[in-house]
């Protein structure tokens, strides 16, 4: 399973969003801190919002919110809610598919990975990734201290 800039950048925004709370952001601002499309981003956003990760604000303050608590948002569900199935191969999705399910040599192997990826996905929470953002921008900060 190749991971689009869908969830890359669903993933992004949904960091931007959580680092900001418990304001809402515009999707504006999260597109041009981002380096993403706002176009594109506004499908995405309408993806994210319809699963529930985020809601939108109206008015003079509005923009984006949270859905739920960045601990309760995992990785793995907003790829599977941007991308459909995680699987590496269709056999694991649809054993029908190949006529060598059950007595191929890598099957194994493709489930192993897809058990990684959804493992590595499944254990990292937003909060998580909000934190290492928070870690990345600290140590930008010491090294512009130590260069001045």
């Amino acid at each position: 399973m190749w991971v689009s800039t869908k969830s890359q950048y669903g993933l992004r925004a949904l960091v931007e969003i959580g680092l900001r709370a418990p304001d809402a952001v515009p999707l504006k601002e999260v597109a041009e801190v981002q380096g993403i499309s706002q176009h594109y981003l506004e499908q995405i956003a309408s993806h994210l919002r319809r699963a529930g990760f985020i809601r939108s604000i109206r008015g003079a303050k509005g923009g984006y919110k949270l859905g739920r608590q960045p601990e309760k948002i995992f990785a793995l569900e907003v790829v599977e809610a941007l991308e459909g199935s995680l699987a590496p191969v269709t056999c694991l999705d649809d054993p029908e598919s190949c006529w060598q399910t059950g007595s191929c040599s890598t099957e194994t192997l493709w489930k192993k990975v897809d058990g990684a990826m959804r493992g590595v996905l499944g254990k990292t929470s937003l909060k998580d990734l909000v934190e290492e953002r928070k870690l990345i921008e600290s140590k930008k900060l010491i090294q512009l201290e130590m260069s001045a």
